[in-house]
């Protein structure tokens, strides 16, 4: 099975969306399952995994039921209100329902970066990993020391890392974003989705040659049993088309055989969220 461990779904609201700004015009628009269905098929992609782009338990909601009706939407990984003392009520309402795979936070957008280490924070996320859920690390690459100590901080948790952190991709800079990733996926809870590349190079300009020392990052850090394909569509769209990126993730799987090629590609998300494991569409 090959999931698209990464996507969104939104309808499209300037202010509860202005982080699309003018050099991403181009997605200002509503985009639905449906619209994520004509990509699945042209790219031979079974299932997704619809993640939040809003830090709502609305959204949360609404992504669920999206998940509820459509067989390709494999689970959702939403919102909960992680840093709010009365905040274990809505986790644990929200984990009620099998869909939701995990939650995550929009870290790269506090100003604190010890904001997911707050005493209110982590008793929250040992409640939704008590209750079988995993977590996206959202961040930029200045922000891995943090995501290590959280990291350390909760064994039992399985933590997913979007966008192989976020490295300074436009600049070429490597150091010390590809040491400091090494030392996170020495933790063995922890999975790396290679996913919102593109969008951290030069939209334009970008190349596959450019993109391979990041992959090869990844790879050293996580290995091929701890590393998902994901789009991030629709904001990959202002940099690669769909199936381009697909292409580019599934041929770099594929230099590394079958057997890695079908984890990339689909098993290690199943892992990673424990679809199957009482979670997730099956």
């Amino acid at each position: 099975m090959t999931i698209d461990a990464h996507q969104h779904f939104w309808r499209y609201d300037s202010t509860e969306y202005g982080w699309i700004d003018e050099e991403m015009s181009s997605i200002r628009r509503d985009f639905l399952p449906r619209d994520l269905d004509a990509e699945l098929d042209a790219a031979g992609i079974d299932a997704s995994v619809a993640v939040q782009a809003r830090q709502s338990l609305e959204e949360t909601r609404w992504l669920l039921g999206l998940a509820r009706d459509s067989r390709r939407i494999a689970g959702v990984v939403g919102w909960a209100p992680l840093a709010d003392p009365e905040g274990e009520g809505a986790i644990r309402v929200l984990a009620r329902d099998p869909l939701l795979l995990g939650l995550r936070h929009v870290l790269q957008g506090e100003a604190d970066p010890r904001y997911a280490l707050s005493d209110t924070f982590g008793r929250n996320l040992r409640i939704a990993a008590d209750e079988g859920l995993a977590y996206d690390i959202l961040i930029f690459e200045r922000q891995l020391p943090e995501a290590i100590e959280l990291v350390d901080r909760h064994p039992q948790m399985r933590f997913v890392l979007d966008h192989v952190a976020k490295p300074r991709i436009r600049e070429g800079l490597l150091s010390p974003w590809r040491e400091v990733l090494s030392e996170l996926g020495s933790r063995p809870n922890v999975w790396c989705k290679l996913s919102g590349m593109v969008t951290e190079a030069d939209y334009h300009n970008w190349t596959e040659d450019g993109l391979a020392p990041y992959f090869e990052g990844a790879l050293r850090a996580f290995g091929p049993k701890r590393l998902l394909f994901g789009s991030d569509w629709p904001v990959c769209t202002v940099a690669c088309a769909y199936g381009r990126w697909k292409a580019i993730v599934e041929g770099f799987a594929a230099g590394l055989g079958e057997g890695a090629r079908e984890a990339i590609m689909g098993g290690n998300a199943r892992e990673a969220y424990g679809v199957g494991l009482g979670r997730g569409r099956t």
